[in-house]
């Protein structure tokens, strides 16, 4: 595992048009019925895009990301840790997706190698808009990295959709590596914990070869929406899938993230808020 328009524009017609409309409403007030015109205004969707728009959109920051992040603390088990995660990246997940496996839907081949391409660099949801943070930890063979980031919210939306259709378009395939051996990867639903605004699980088993021998890679993804921002969990190795440790982190992790866009200081503890 390794790595509109412009608002001011748009709030200064809101403005003109409001005022054009209060403007008419005052003119009737002197009729019968111009209370309820001006309490019609008041409550159109245009006075509260009006109201909204004075209200500033919470944005991650570097450091909100860093806060965001679980520790060890934060997880069971014998999990360490460790510096260096970004550049993680497990050689079984590089190959190029064979073609011929998909007969009536070569799209399909695409959006295989996207995933083997986006497990390999760690960007899931693909790439930031804004602020992001990563941390890995190990146990034994294991391995379990967590991101934190920004992201536009229709890409963002756009990427857990992808996710949720791969079991079906990327059931079972194979790859090829750059020496000709062969990988079978099979794709399917994980479960995730209720956490966050939408979220979406992946198990993901590569056979092939390691050093020479038989290897299978076993990988549980999650990734949780929380507003603007999402967490993104992989856990698994050689040794096996972690799905209690990924759901552990996904609950953990999603809490510490609305702590800290309710301008909160989270505080690393195991099992917080279970």
């Amino acid at each position: 595992m390794s790595r509109r328009p412009s608002r001011p524009v748009r709030v200064l017609a809101s403005a003109v048009s409001l005022g054009a409309l209060l403007a008419v409403a005052a003119c009737s007030s002197d009729g019968e019925g111009g209370g309820a015109a001006a309490s019609d205004i008041a409550g159109s969707p245009l006075a509260e895009e009006a109201g909204a728009s004075s209200t500033p959109a919470f944005r991650l920051t570097e450091a909100g990301a860093r806060a965001a992040l679980i520790t060890e603390t934060d997880l069971e088990g014998d999990w360490n840790q460790v510096k260096g995660a970004a550049a993680w990246g497990d050689t079984l997940l590089v190959g190029k997706v064979d073609v011929a496996d998909f007969l009536t839907a070569k799209s399909d081949a695409a959006d295989c190698q996207r995933l083997l391409n986006s497990l390999y660099d760690d960007d899931l949801l693909g790439k930031p808009s804004g602020a992001s943070a990563l941390a890995g930890f190990e146990e034994g063979d294991s391995r379990l990295l967590y991101q934190v980031a920004a992201y536009n919210p229709v890409r963002l939306s756009a990427a857990l959709g992808w996710m949720k259709s791969l079991p079906v378009k990327c059931d079972q395939f194979t790859a090829t590596d750059s020496t000709g051996g062969k990988r079978t990867v099979q794709v399917t639903t994980s479960s995730v914990p209720a956490q966050g605004d939408a979220r979406q699980g992946l198990h993901v088993v590569v056979q092939g070869t390691a050093n020479g021998e038989p290897a299978t890679l076993t990988l549980d993804v999650a990734a949780v929406r929380v507003g603007n921002d999402a967490i993104t969990v992989t856990a698994g190795g050689l040794g096996g899938g972690a799905h209690a440790s990924l759901e552990l982190a996904v609950r953990e992790g999603a809490q510490r993230l609305k702590e800290v866009q309710a301008g909160k200081t989270p505080a690393p503890g195991p099992a917080r808020h279970r």
